[in-house]
């Protein structure tokens, strides 16, 4: 059985909703989940989009729609006190390569002050409070994001993240197999669990026989 990959950002809510889903399904099926912080911003850039936070009716609904989700499921939730933000720090802190063998613990920690608490979760000294409030030495984590090799990991993620498809965040990989949003964790499910209903699909059904029409790309700002 193949394990799940996850892709996400801070910068998301639906990033901070899926997190301890995921790590359900995955301990339910006894699967390996491996976690891949990447920039949003770079997949905006490469695929040609806006983020939900620079389109203001989008980002109200984005935040009341999560806000509905967690109200639902009694998960706490409050958006941090600043976005969107800069998350270069708490991204490259929650890399394996800084870490460790710490990982979730650290993206739980982050996530828990960010969207549960509304702690800032774009300046180093916040990050780093919020690590020592966990129980780690978050200076010392914070630090060694300022690392060329640190840097250049986060950039790699993103870049292998493009690579194979990924759009945007949170998304899920199960093998090649890609589910994007806080709504597809039945659907990771499934197809761990060989359940996809579309897995004898001819795909080339869905998508019709191309384009007769094509809108021209907005600029931006």
């Amino acid at each position: 059985m193949p394990g799940v990959e996850l892709f996400f950002d801070y910068l998301s809510p639906y990033a901070y909703l899926v997190w301890p889903r995921v790590r359900r399904v995955c301990e339910a099926r006894s699967v390996e989940l491996s976690v891949n912080p990447v920039l949003l911003a770079g997949l905006l850039n490469r695929w040609g989009q806006l983020g939900p936070a620079e389109i203001p009716p989008k980002m109200l609904f984005v935040f009341k729609d999560a806000a509905r989700f967690a109200a639902r499921h009694g998960i706490a939730f409050r958006a941090p006190r600043f976005h969107p933000f800069n998350p270069l720090t708490a991204l490259r802190v929650s890399l394996r390569e800084v870490a460790g063998s710490d990982q979730f613990r650290i993206i739980d920690a982050l996530f828990s002050a960010g969207w549960g608490q509304g702690e800032d979760l774009g300046s180093a000294e916040s990050v780093a409070e919020i690590l020592d409030a966990a129980g780690f030495d978050g200076a010392a984590l914070v630090s060694r994001t300022a690392d060329p090799a640190v840097k250049n990991a986060l950039r790699a993620s993103t870049d292998g993240a493009i690579e194979r498809g990924v759009f945007g965040v949170p998304t899920m990989l199960v093998g090649d197999e890609l589910f994007w949003g806080n709504d597809q964790i039945d659907n990771v499910d499934r197809s761990l669990s060989g359940r996809d209903p579309i897995a004898h699909l001819d795909l080339s059904t869905l998508a019709g026989s191309g384009p007769s029409a094509q809108r021209q790309r907005p600029k931006r700002g």
